[in-house]
Parts: C-alpha cells; structure tokens; sequence
C-alpha cells in the first residue's frame, strides 16, 4: 500500500473524489492534494484527512513539495479537458503540457518515488474514417489530434514514457479513460448532450462509449492501490450510436452538413454553451471505441455501468428526458440555421 499519496488537480470534480476516496482507507498513510486554488466549501468537506496545499505544478516548487513529504505515489489527475474551467485554452495547454513536465521532473528526483498513475484519455487516437472497429492499446492513431485536449493528451503520454524510461524502478499507470458522465461532472460532451437542440453530422451516426465516474474513480483507486505497469483503456461496456443517444436524452437532433462543422462549433462555443475543438467534431462525426480485454485481464477490472446506463444516469441526474417547447425548438432550428448560412455566404 502506497505510504504518501500526492493527488494532483485535487480541487476539481475528479480529483477531489479521488483524494477523497484514498483519504477515507487508514492503510494509506497520508494524502496530500495540490492546486492552484483551494478547494470549494463543499469539496473540501468532502476531502476528509487530506492534507491540501495550495501549488502550481507548473513551479518547480511542486519537488520541494514532493520531496519534503517523501510521497511515494503520485496521482496525476491536472490534465484538463475544458479550456473555460483553466482560465483559456493557453493556461489549460500550459497546466497540462508545461505542468506535467515539471511535476515528472519532480519524480525523476525524488527517491522516494514508487509509483505514478495517470489520469490520460481515449481522445489519442483521434477519429477518422479509417479507423479500426475497436482501438487497443497498442493501435496507431489513424490520425493523430490536431488541437485541443487530444493533442494536450498526446504530449502528455510522450513525457510520461520518457520518465518511465528514466525511472525503470518506478511502476507507471497510463488510463486511456472513454468520456466520463455522471452527476456533476461537467465536461464538453455533458454540456453537448445537454443542449435544447443538439447538432450532429449529416449523414454520420458515430458509435461511442462512455463511463461511468464511479467506475473510471473505482479504477483510479485500485490502480493506486495495487501495481500495474503499463497502458489501459478504461469504458463502459457496449457502445450506444450518436442518434440513439440523443433520443434517450430527449434532445431534438439538428444534422449539419460537415463543412459547416467548424464554423458553427465556433458559434457554439463564441455563445458560451460548448467548447469544442476540431477533433471533439471528429469524434462527433467518426465516433471511437475502445478493447479494454487489457484492463479485464490485469485488473480483474468489470465496470457496474455500461456505456448505455453510465448514460442513462446522466440523464436522470440532469432532467433531461423533458418535453421541449416548440418555441425552444423554434429558436434552436433559427439558431443553426443562420450559422449554416454564414458559412455559405463566407464560402
């Protein structure tokens, strides 16, 4: 069992739970969380004996930090997927490129160091038309992220391999989680399918997978607890098609030619609704599904939720499966459609 765990991103959703989860097991020694802000009245209620210390992992201070605890276990949990919540897509590329760096500088050092476990995504494999039916660790990318958190993501995951390189003694856990939905996780694809009239790709019908938090929290844990050198996909299991999804939200589904993708993706995100890159309208058009054989053979690891009911609760804990008003909907369709015919006009 891990003596000293450092839990990075510990004021956010995710990794509160996490810090919250590893606080609340007296085999484990102590628990430290740090962040650039101190955790929320509600959040820090919940954090139980963990120790919170206000720091940027982008500040080589984060070694003293490590070093002065003797943390044994570090949790990696700052790499974020919503530039709104990290103060713009600069500070979010710089807290999970720049920052990621540092804090492995910072475990090269340390001899204390046993263990890291990495909070990283599915979005490395990007979304194309030539991608394979199921993506397993070992699978190229077909093409690789251009922008965003994918890309973020994939900058991350090269570092991580070059510590682990470096550090041979230390046991590294790289998790290729699907998209979370839950209660209260807030992320693009929670606030996509929460929108009154959701826009999809005309002619396409993507298949995807999702997770639950509390399975993607339950394998955070026991892969803190436990050592699994190596690289997993973690998802629900089963997929649900892009169109099937939406009816279960009782959303209106609004189908957008491709080449208008980008620009009303900009459109969305000027009003303040979506923040979506040009690879997450990839995904929206092309999907992603994971094997995670891997992750069942290592862990003896079966999710509670499936892809379908991880949906399905996110549903229910947001109101969603509602009646839309026709004004509602009258006001989404004029919405969409002038973004379409800006783009026609522009071309």
């Amino acid at each position: 069992m891990p003596e000293v765990v450092l839990v990075t991103g510990v004021s956010r959703h995710l990794g509160s739970r996490v810090a919250a989860r590893l606080a609340g097991d007296d085999s484990v020694g102590r628990v430290i969380g740090v962040d650039t802000v101190p955790p929320r009245g509600d959040v820090l209620g919940s954090l139980g004996r963990t120790e919170f210390v206000r720091a940027d992992i982008r500040n080589p201070l984060i070694a003293k930090i490590i070093a002065a605890a003797g943390v044994d276990t570090v949790v990696h949990m700052n790499v974020n997927a919503t530039p709104r919540g990290a103060g713009g897509r600069t500070s979010m590329k710089e807290m999970n490129v720049i920052g990621t760096m540092q804090l492995l500088a910072a475990c090269q050092k340390a001899p204390s160091m046993r263990k890291l476990v990495v909070k990283s995504t599915s979005a490395v494999y990007g979304s194309s038309p030539k991608d394979p039916a199921l993506f397993t660790e070992d699978t190229e990318p077909r093409r690789l992220p251009r922008d965003g958190y994918g890309k973020d993501a994939v900058e991350v995951e090269g570092y991580v391999r070059g510590f682990a390189r470096r550090r041979p003694d230390v046991v590294v856990t790289m998790l290729r989680f699907a998209n979370f939905l839950g209660p209260r996780i807030d992320t693009p694809i929670t606030r996509y399918f929460s929108l009154a009239a959701v826009p999809t790709v005309l002619g396409f019908d993507p298949r995807m997978q999702f997770l639950h938090t509390m399975d993607g929290l339950a394998v955070l844990e026991q892969a803190t607890r436990e050592d699994h050198h190596g690289t997993y996909n973690v998802a629900g299991n089963g997929i649900v098609l892009l169109s099937q999804a939406i009816r279960r939200a009782g959303r209106l589904q609004i189908p957008v030619p491709q080449l208008a993708g980008v620009p009303l993706g900009m459109a969305v995100r000027r009003a303040g609704l979506v923040d979506f890159s040009a690879d997450q309208l990839d995904f929206l058009a092309y999907g992603r599904v994971l094997d995670t054989g891997k992750l069942a053979r290592d862990f003896g690891f079966t999710t509670r939720y499936s892809t379908v009911q991880a949906f399905d609760d996110f549903v229910r804990s947001r109101n969603l499966s509602t009646v839309l008003a026709p004004d509602t909907i009258a006001a989404a369709e004029r919405a969409i459609l002038a973004a379409v015919g800006r783009r026609r006009t522009d071309g």
